[in-house]
Order: structure tokens, then sequence, then C-alpha cells
């Protein structure tokens, strides 16, 4: 079965083939960074539009590339949520128009269950059941995976998901949008040991997050080290002084502190999980799981213990519509089917998902 992925949740325009038979055909994908980056974060109202131009031009370049036409899809899975709402409604609708002119089944997908399935893509995937990290912008959840729809909550973000987090940590040293990336380049120059971040809610049984505390002791470091740059006044005025921020080694060794305190609470709270359920399998999904520092420390913990952590390539790590396809193609093949009616759900629990009793496909 060959179904259509499509992801408009929030600023990334992805489409994606996927063969039940043959596996993932091939992928497009548009990231709107460019233009919220002025903005310092997503706007809803702009990614929308930017979703509607980009969207179909992304499928007709996908199938010209794969040498297929519409005709060839038999299915199409677009996010329903959780996500900006108009975000949404275009894949939505799009997905929805698509299904019904072609006279095949459509089927929304949970976004979240996309990042928890996209390393089902790749070569090397793990076997149920799995302790799964789920971290980005907006999420930060550890759940038990039974299989695909039996999802289990083990734990979240009780304020700022930790990929918000690095955002807002990366504004406060003046870097770019989005703050991840940024600050995990800019950690490389940083200098271990020079400053120690809390790390949240590790002193305290559960496996629940909090970043908002370490939010703020990282503005007020910045704040302590912040170069003062002063003039002449001239009239005495407070005014004429401005704080800066501090000089460029002291915000790479911010950066990686902060880095370092976000990296070391979410192993901990990993193997804590594994413990708890005693399983020895972990997959980590969503934007933070590109981070390189974030993967080689898991990798290093969780050898010690005899466990394994399985992640997609970084590509998939984003968001993007070959998770979407795959996950879609499941809840397909095991008869599951939208009406003709189009939801979207900017908020939606996971463990809302019906659970399926069919093996990958």
């Amino acid at each position: 079965m060959i179904v259509l992925g499509i992801e408009t949740s929030c600023d990334e325009t992805g489409i994606a083939l996927y063969d039940s038979d043959r596996g993932l055909l091939g992928h497009e994908l548009y990231s709107q960074i460019k233009v919220h980056s002025e903005y310092g974060g997503v706007v809803p109202e702009l990614a929308s539009r930017d979703h509607v131009r980009k969207l179909l031009p992304l499928l007709d370049n996908l199938l010209k590339r794969l040498g297929l036409s519409k005709t060839d899809i038999e299915g199409i899975a677009y996010t329903q949520g959780p996500g900006l709402v108009g975000a949404l409604m275009v894949g939505a609708c799009t997905g929805q128009a698509l299904a019904f002119s072609l006279g095949i089944p459509a089927i929304g997908v949970h976004h979240m269950e996309g990042h928890l399935l996209a390393p089902m893509l790749e070569d090397s995937s793990p076997e149920f059941p799995f302790i799964a990290l789920l971290v980005s912008g907006g999420h930060t959840q550890l759940v038990r995976v039974d299989g695909i729809g039996h999802y289990k909550l083990l734990g979240e973000s009780l304020d700022d998901a930790a990929g918000e987090a690095f955002d807002k940590a990366a504004k406060m040293l003046d870097l770019d949008y989005p703050g991840g990336p940024n600050i995990a380049r800019y950690a490389l120059k940083g200098t271990p040991g020079r400053f120690k971040f809390p790390r949240p809610m590790v002193d305290r049984p559960g496996l629940d997050f909090s970043f908002s505390g370490l939010k703020t002791y990282t503005l007020n470091t910045v704040t302590e080290h912040a170069q003062v740059a002063s003039s002449k006044p001239e009239n005495d005025s407070i005014d004429a002084f401005n704080i800066g921020l501090p000089d460029e080694q002291t915000c790479a060794d911010i950066a990686y502190a902060f880095q370092d305190a976000v990296v070391d609470t979410l192993v901990i709270k990993c193997r804590r999980a594994l413990e708890q359920e005693g399983l020895s399998r972990l997959i980590i999904a969503g934007g933070v799981s590109a981070n390189e520092c974030l993967r080689e420390r898991l990798e290093q913990a969780l050898e010690k213990v005899g466990s394994s952590v399985f992640y997609a390539r970084h590509e998939f790590c984003t968001d993007n519509g070959a998770m979407i396809a795959y996950a879609g193609c499941q809840r397909l093949l095991a008869q599951q089917v939208d009406g003709l009616g189009v939801k979207v759900k900017a908020r939606w629990p996971l463990d809302e998902l019906d659970a399926l009793e069919v093996p990958c496909g």
C-alpha cells in the first residue's frame, strides 16, 4: 500500500510516500526557519500561509522525482494534531480533498505518534516493548510503548518543554532561532566546569520534568556576568548606562553549562524509566533528539547497564512527512479510516489513541 504523508503541524511542510512492501520511497521537506527567524519564534498566521504556498508544489516535485502520479497513491495520512490549528487545517483539508478526488482512504495522524515511530524507518529499529523519550519544542515526555497505540505516559514536563527551554536560553544569549542547534554549536566553544547549572527534579522520585527553573537560573547567570557599556551621560540619567551581554567566551561557557544540565537531566530520567519498567530498549525522537551531546551521553550511560538506544536519522528528527506516512500506513492497514469531516486537534493526549493489534508494516 502506497501512502502519502502530509505534515503541517508547525513550521515545516513535509511530504512523503511510504510503501508498506518497499518502505520509504521518498520525501520532500521545506523549512520556514527564514520566515520566522526575524521574529524569534513561529508566527502562526505566517506558518499557515506558507504551508498553502508550498504543499502542492512539494507533492508535484516528489511524484515527478519518483516517476509516479497521484493515481498511484492508495491512502493519505495527514497530521491531525497536536499543533497550530491554522497550519493543521492546511494539511487536513488538502489530504481530505485529495483522498475524496482519488477515491482512496484518509487518516488523521497524531503528530507525536509520528515522532515516536520515526526510528522504525531505520534499518536498525527496536522491537516492542520500549521506552520512548519524546523531546521537542512542544513536548518532553517519557512513554512506555508496548505496540502501536499501546502507550502509557510515565512522565512529562510540568512547564517548558526541553526544546522550548533551548529556544529561550538562545534568545538570552542573542542567538538566532531555532535555539537548540545554535546553543549546541556555541557550547562546543564552552569551558567545561566553569558554571554548574542545576539538574531540575532529579533529586525527587518520579519521571516528570521541569525546565522553567533552569531557564531562570540561566537568565540570572547571563545578567550577573553581563558587561556594562556606559557612556558619559549628558544629563546624569541612569538610562545612559546599558547592560549588554557577557563576553563571547562567557556566553559559550553558559551555553555549555545549560546544555550539560538539560542533557544530564534527560539521561538520568531515561535510566530511571528503564529501571522502573524493567526494559532495556530506549528510543529518542523529536527535534532535540538530533542533539549530538544527548545521543552520545545516552549511548554511554545505557551501555553501562546493558541497554540500547535507537533514534531516527537527523532529517527525521524534526517534523517531516515520512513519519506521518509510516504511522498512517500502519493504521490504514488496520482498517482505520476517517470520514470526510475535517477535524484537527490543537491538544491531543497521546494515550487517547486506539491500540493496534497488527505488526509494523
